[in-house]
């Protein structure tokens, strides 16, 4: 059975990254200003996100329909890891916990793959189809804005194991629409990921009190105040 889930993601949750986009945190990071507190504290974030993604896409890699979109080399644990070492130093374990949204993020994932494992699929192609396209936008800006040298601090961004990160997203595209899932799945995988976009979008607005207290109301209120054309946005449909 075919269907077209990667196009209905994609035009599904366009208004909901757009939104994403324009929030306070990832609005000043598009524009080049990214203050190292409240990105190590987004990092944290993230792991905990990926973890509980990663280790139930393990559990279901024998699933009819999520086993066809279990692809470890996209697993991102490992190399935040290595991040979280990097900013938070060898101790980073018992320095980092999950904030309140993240708590609610990642219950949501757990809650789901017990009892409708497809509506992960929606997760997954929130965050690594995002990765794969925008994340590589904000790799540069990242390194640039934190004057950090190629791989300190920015493993999260590196996917080593695909060389052709294009090809990769095509592939992944033309599964997510070979998944067999009817049409009520379909729709069901498409609400779910805009509510993955408005988990994500709870997680950046936690972070823009340090931001704010960082780099002070005046400038954040000036780098927020134009919207973004959605540059990730852009890439995510290459």
């Amino acid at each position: 059975m075919s269907s077209n889930l990667a196009t209905k993601l994609r035009e599904g949750t366009k208004k909901a990254h757009s939104m994403a986009e324009n929030t306070g945190f990832i609005s000043c990071f598009l524009k080049g200003t990214v203050e190292k507190n409240s990105y190590r504290k987004l990092v944290a974030n993230l792991y905990f996100v990926y973890s509980a993604m990663e280790e139930e896409m393990h559990n279901h890699r024998d699933h009819p329909v999520l086993g066809k979109l279990y692809f470890p080399e996209l697993d991102r644990k490992a190399s935040l890891e290595q991040d979280l070492a990097y900013y938070f130093g060898a101790n980073w374990k018992s320095e980092v916990a999950p904030s309140e949204a993240t708590k609610l993020y990642v219950q949501r994932i757990h809650e789901i793959a017990a009892t409708q494992p497809e509506l992960l699929i929606a997760h997954l192609y929130t965050r690594y189809m995002g990765d794969l396209s925008g994340g590589q936008i904000l790799r540069k800006i990242a390194q640039n804005a934190m004057n950090l040298s190629d791989e300190e601090g920015l493993a999260f961004y590196s996917f080593k194991q695909i060389p052709d990160e294009k090809a990769f997203k095509q592939m992944y595209r033309q599964t997510l629409n070979e998944v067999a899932v009817d049409e009520a799945t379909d729709d069901r995988i498409v609400e779910e990921a805009n509510d993955a976009f408005g988990m994500n979008m709870k997680m950046f607005q936690e972070l823009e009190g340090n931001l704010i207290k960082a780099i002070g109301v005046q400038l954040f209120n000036l780098l927020t105040r134009k919207r973004n054309r959605g540059s990730t946005e852009l890439a995510t449909a290459e």
